[in-house]
């Protein structure tokens, strides 16, 4: 009678272990007998192919392959850490060669099984791969669990440039995007070292959002590799809006797509005209000190201004805001009369201070003004089309997030690669800038300020943004007139 001996072939393809029977026949008089062991070693070539090899170039695959006749049944090949390397076994069973990228600076193990015809057995061996000073990192944002405006992108600023298409995917394959709800979303290369995600719409109301980076160790570029993952978490509110038309001078506020409160406002005047599009609130400030001369206004012209302003809400770092305006109460609703901010009474200023938060929309229409940029002066995403948006991904398409999980939240709350939004209690003074927060500020910091903006043209009141940390404004009419 004959009975059959099954033996098992395992092979990590994309991190799973699959498992195929390879079936033996063999005579026996009943149960299946254990096979023989023979040494492996002659079954088997492991490449790399010293024991203990350091300095292994990750970019080289590790290939098994089998010799005197021997077929192999079992290959894994893993991390100290943990991390299995996917590989494919041949259908013959006779090599098995790796198709997951290896990590540098990282020792791992090989673990091969092998049989012939008069048995089976195993071999190890182990190899260090090489160390390199050139690892690419990502600062992501928002990264702080707060909650956020439905607007927010999700930005990464990475450590080092990276140009060639087929790099560009191998960044993007290592950053995930999580969200519940789900929604479809893409990524954009603003430049070589930013890229930003945002939604194909606004982000839900009440969602909950993950994102992640990590490269493993892999070859990104030519002498570049993958350094510390990077995570971040954050959530979003209420669906907030505002609409000011700069033809009417009213702005309109919308919560969740009801309309809430309907506020008399100025915006830039003729040569002032303030930025058409959607904007993102970027940071809120209860008293700023605007001085025109730091905008390039002399101190003797009609236009000049040296005072505070209060109940702050930034949407460009060029120095576009929506604040308090006293001194032009009796403009609001009814003339253009300011520097490119949107102006309202000081109640209404403090309202709308406390409604809206971080991540918000402030959209304006039939202005004068030129449109918003997409990138370098805050957040203009959403003045892309979605067309237009996929654009900018290297991978050629749309991503559909999964759900968040528990881990990734726990995940981003013990990252130590993110940077989140601060606080800023204390007065600050930037000489090249042309405000000094007097108040508590609550500033997002983002990816998409490491570009110097420079103002011009309609907007009038801009100014050249000069370093990370600096506060800038747009014009304002002086009190009184």
């Amino acid at each position: 009678m004959k009975s059959a001996k099954s033996v098992w072939v395992r092979s990590l393809l994309t991190g799973a272990v699959l498992a195929t029977p390879l079936v033996l026949t063999a005579c026996s008089g009943g149960g299946v007998e254990p096979p023989a062991q023979v040494d492996a070693a002659t079954l088997v070539q492991v490449s790399p192919t010293a024991d203990g090899r350091t300095g292994v170039d990750p970019n080289l695959p590790v290939v098994i392959t089998a010799r005197n006749g021997g077929r192999l049944t079992d290959v894994t090949v893993v991390a100290d850490n943990g991390r299995h390397v996917a590989g494919t076994l041949a259908a013959d069973g006779r090599s098995w060669r790796s198709s997951g990228p290896l990590a540098i600076a990282t020792h791992y193990t090989v673990h091969v099984t092998a049989a012939n015809g008069d048995g089976r057995g195993s071999v190890q061996r182990d190899f260090t791969t090489l160390n390199s000073s050139a690892l690419l990192t990502a600062t992501m944002t928002p990264g702080d669990h707060a909650v956020y405006g439905v607007g927010e992108p999700i930005a990464v600023a990475l450590s080092a440039p990276v140009h060639d298409p087929a790099a560009r995917k191998i960044v993007e394959r290592a950053l995930t995007v999580r969200s519940t709800p789900q929604v479809v979303g893409g990524w954009y290369w603003v430049d070589d070292k930013t890229l930003h995600f945002r939604p194909q719409s606004y982000w839900p109301a009440h969602a909950t959002i993950a994102a992640a980076f990590d490269l493993g160790g892999a070859r990104v570029q030519n002498g570049l590799y993958g350094g510390a993952p990077a995570s971040v978490a954050f959530r979003t509110g209420d669906r907030m809006l505002a609409v000011t038309d700069a033809a009417s001078d009213y702005l309109t506020v919308y919560k969740n797509g009801q309309e809430i409160r309907s506020i008399p406002v100025t915006t830039g005047k003729p040569g002032f005209s303030t930025r058409n599009g959607i904007k993102v609130v970027l940071e809120q400030s209860q008293e700023v000190f605007m001085n025109s001369s730091t905008v390039g206004i002399a101190a003797d012209s009609s236009n000049a201004y040296h005072l505070d302003v209060y109940w702050d809400t930034r949407v460009t770092w060029s120095g576009e805001f929506v604040h308090a305006a006293p001194w032009s109460v009796g403009s609001q609703g009814v003339a253009n009369v300011s520097h490119g901010c949107t102006g309202m009474s000081t109640g209404n200023a403090e309202w709308f201070y406390n409604a809206f938060r971080r991540g918000d929309l402030v959209q304006v229409i039939n202005s004068a003004g030129h449109q918003m940029e997409p990138f370098g002066n805050g957040f203009g995403d959403w003045n892309l089309s979605w067309s237009a948006w996929q654009q900018g991904t290297a991978l050629g398409g749309p991503v559909r997030t999964a759900p968040v999980t528990a881990a990734d939240l726990a995940a981003a709350s013990s990252s130590t690669s993110t940077t989140t939004a601060s606080t800023t209690t204390a007065s600050t003074t930037a000489s090249t800038t042309t405000a000094s927060t007097t108040a508590s500020t609550t500033a997002s910091t983002t990816a998409s300020t490491t570009a110097s903006v420079s103002g011009s043209g309609a907007a009038g009141g801009d100014a050249t943004r000069q370093g990370g940390a600096g506060a800038l404004t747009a014009g304002y009419l002086r009190p009184g007139t």
